[in-house]
């Protein structure tokens, strides 16, 4: 199979503490998503200097920015809440050191529940540190034990590329998070809401940069009925064999 094929994809992990030992950690739902969609992944860990995860960017045709802890308020200027949830700030600075050079590339990023969440920050955004705290019925937003049901809808801009990609303008989604997009950050625009009015889908306004973030868990439900998660990574992949295709013309010429 060539690379135009399979291209390369970087999925972001994280690290935990198992009996003694931290150790580098990701659901392998994100995984089996990609390989589903025809694409080969590459874990990148956090990394003690940040700035080596953009030397990764330059092997790979996409980037996925995984779900996990919350975000450090420092990096947004904000005063922890009471609620906020574990953080790892070496996954934030790899993270954010990723978007930079994603952006910078314009290489195609799929932005997956703390993934949203590390996009507005690292564009200048903010976030609801704690749902139940700012919005009411919020406790539907954190179901973990209903990882592949799809316990809420989302509306989707009719306008917007998500929209596009996924057919509908009203899906159902499952939901596993405390946290939400804010204020929005740069040169980006809100694609979806729940009926609540939690943001739950944001995209690039630069036409030239693919940039789609979803605030629910898609890589847990592309093996229901409904087709709408396995179009989403359908269209990761179609933009990543795009910039694999490009990238050769561009050697050809």
């Amino acid at each position: 199979m060539s690379s135009f094929d399979s291209p390369l994809i970087a999925l972001s992990a994280t690290t935990r503490e198992t009996d003694g030992v931290q150790r580098v950690r990701l659901n392998a739902a994100y995984v089996h998503a990609v390989e589903s969609a025809g694409l080969t992944p590459i874990i990148v860990p956090p990394f003690t200097n940040p700035q080596l995860a953009a030397r990764i960017l330059d092997s790979v045709a996409g980037l996925v920015l995984t779900g996990g802890e919350d975000v450090d308020p420092s990096l947004y200027d904000a005063t922890p809440h009471p609620e906020l949830g574990p953080v790892n700030c070496s996954r934030d600075l790899t993270e954010l050191a990723l978007l930079a050079a994603a952006r910078e590339r314009k290489l195609p990023t799929l932005a997956i529940c703390r993934g949203i969440q590390v996009v507005n920050v690292g564009l200048g955004g903010t976030l609801v540190q704690h749902l139940p705290s700012d919005h009411d019925g919020a406790g539907e937003h954190e179901l973990d034990d209903e990882r592949d049901s799809r316990v809420h809808s989302v509306r989707v801009d009719p306008a917007s590329h998500l929209a596009n990609i996924v057919g509908t303008q009203l899906l159902g989604v499952n939901s596993i998070h405390h946290q939400a997009v804010d204020r929005l950050g740069d040169a980006m625009r809100v694609s979806a809401r729940a009926e609540d009015g939690v943001i739950e889908g944001v995209e690039s306004s630069d036409p030239d940069w693919w940039m789609v973030g979803v605030q629910w868990h898609p890589e847990e439900l592309i093996t229901t009925l409904e087709p709408w998660d396995r179009r989403l990574f359908a269209a990761f992949a179609e933009a990543c064999r795009a910039r694999v295709s490009s990238a050769s013309t561009s050697l050809r010429a």
